[in-house]
């Protein structure tokens, strides 16, 4: 399975659970994933954390990290376009699609392949939401697209803290 994960999900962890300082195995596990490919981020994903002013947009912003996460494919327009279209809604206006931002793009690359794609978030579904509002889960189960939390990764790949390359 190729994990592919949104921005929140580095984000997150960076600011609440495995900051640099403390769980550095964490980001060091990381690039492992993403060397043995299965953690990526799509482009779009990468773009958005490197225009920060963080440590977590300095260290993704380093080639060889960058590298190491980087999805090396371009997205399939015509499926950024499904998604919009029947995961969102097809009358979306200008302002609603900047409401959604990347999140087409992410869910995008996994409809490449939904068996053997999965998007990881730390957005939680919310049926109820509509249009622009709609979370990254139910646009998801919309397409047919696998859609896990950040701890679901963590196990899925053996992430602990005793974890050595």
């Amino acid at each position: 399975m190729l994990y592919l994960l949104d921005a929140n999900v580095l984000i997150t962890a960076n600011n609440l659970y495995y900051e640099f300082a403390r769980v550095p195995e964490f980001w060091d596990w990381l690039l492992h994933m993403g060397e043995a490919g299965h953690i990526k981020l799509p482009i779009e994903v990468l773009e958005e954390i490197i225009s920060g002013t963080d440590d977590l947009s300095e260290w993704l912003s380093q080639k060889e990290n960058r590298r190491s996460l980087e999805l090396a494919e371009d997205v399939n327009i015509t499926f950024v376009q499904q998604v919009i279209n029947k995961g969102y809604a097809p009358d979306l206006s200008d302002d609603e699609i900047e409401m959604i931002g990347r999140d087409p793009f992410l869910i995008a690359y996994a409809l490449v392949d939904p068996a053997e794609r999965c998007v990881v978030t730390t957005e939680v579904s919310k049926p109820s939401k509509q249009r622009a509002n709609r979370h990254i889960p139910d646009v998801c189960k919309t397409l047919g697209v696998t859609s896990v939390d950040s701890f679901h990764l963590i196990r899925a790949l053996n992430f602990s803290t005793s974890w050595r390359p």
